[in-house]
């Protein structure tokens, strides 16, 4: 945007750039956070969300047949006990 006033100019552009350089550092910082928490949660034994929610759905898959199973068990021992 040109103005007929060179000094409003100049502050424009300067605001423009400071504006992309915050935005780029911004950028930065997130990067480095991430690789120091990643860093981090690599030194604490961690395991990352996706591989806990796959055990988490696989736990439940085990738990819910158990309970199928320890039926499918009762059900068995009361036929048995009734034959005889």
């Amino acid at each position: 945007m040109q103005t007929n006033n060179p000094f409003i100019d100049d502050i424009s552009k300067l605001a423009a750039g400071l504006v992309g350089t915050l935005d780029s550092m911004k950028k930065e910082c997130d990067g480095l956070v991430r690789a120091r928490i990643e860093r981090l949660a690599g030194e604490f034994d961690l395991v990352p969300r996706e591989d806990f929610e796959v055990l988490q759905d696989r736990f439940q898959k085990m738990a819910d047949e158990n309970k199928t199973l320890l039926a499918r068990l009762e059900a068995l021992e009361k036929s048995s006990k009734s034959k005889k």
